[in-house]
């Protein structure tokens, strides 16, 4: 499937891809970062037997693991909303 968003019908699409593009990359990178520092907190904390940092831990594993789904689904709901602009 090839979702890409259509950037043509709306001005200054070079712009706003650039945008796009840049904030997506530091989103990801940031929710990777995030995710590797909460797990290996999360490791740590349940091994020595801190409960309250490990449950804060493992709620950064889900914050930064749902961030990446939606910067993943960032395209998608992009593309829908070009689409529905350019219809209109």
């Amino acid at each position: 499937m090839d979702i890409f968003p259509d950037f043509g019908a709306v001005g200054a699409a070079a712009e706003l891809r650039s945008i796009i593009g840049a904030l997506m990359t530091y989103v990801l990178i940031f929710a990777v970062l995030m995710l590797i520092i909460s797990a290996v907190t999360w490791a740590l904390a349940s091994s020595n037997g801190h409960v309250q940092t490990a449950t804060r831990a493992r709620i950064g594993v889900l914050v930064a693991a749902g961030s990446t789904a939606l910067a993943g689904c960032g395209i998608a709901w992009a593309n829908f909303l070009l689409s529905v602009g350019s219809g209109m």
